[in-house]
């Protein structure tokens, strides 16, 4: 039987991704008239809410998202209060609609 030695291997770097694919998706195209459920950080439950409320269309969040100034600390604490969303849910979708904004305005 032969062993064999692998040389050391040091400093690997693996990039990740840090969004979703559902982000990518998102932020890939122009929002047209996309429900409010392709948001990243909204799925069903959040998604029925933010619909309850008004909120059904994924533009009329990107619309509150501009009328509370594109603030990261001010929307987020608005998504929870309305929509119950979760820290890690409320940041997702505000890099989803910040990077989109970035990106198409």
């Amino acid at each position: 039987m032969q062993s064999f030695l692998l040389p050391a291997v040091s400093n690997i770097q693996v990039t990740m991704s840090s969004t979703s694919q559902k982000h990518r998706n998102f932020v890939a195209e122009p929002m047209g008239n996309k429900p409010v459920t392709e948001l990243a950080g909204v799925g069903e439950a959040i998604g029925g809410r933010f619909q309850r409320m008004g909120y059904d269309k994924a533009n009329s969040v990107l619309g509150q998202y501009l009328v509370l100034g594109r603030n990261k600390e001010n929307f987020v604490g608005w998504m929870k209060t309305t929509a119950g969303a979760n820290e890690k849910q409320a940041n997702d979708c505000y890099r989803c609609l910040s990077d989109w904004s970035d990106q198409f305005l």
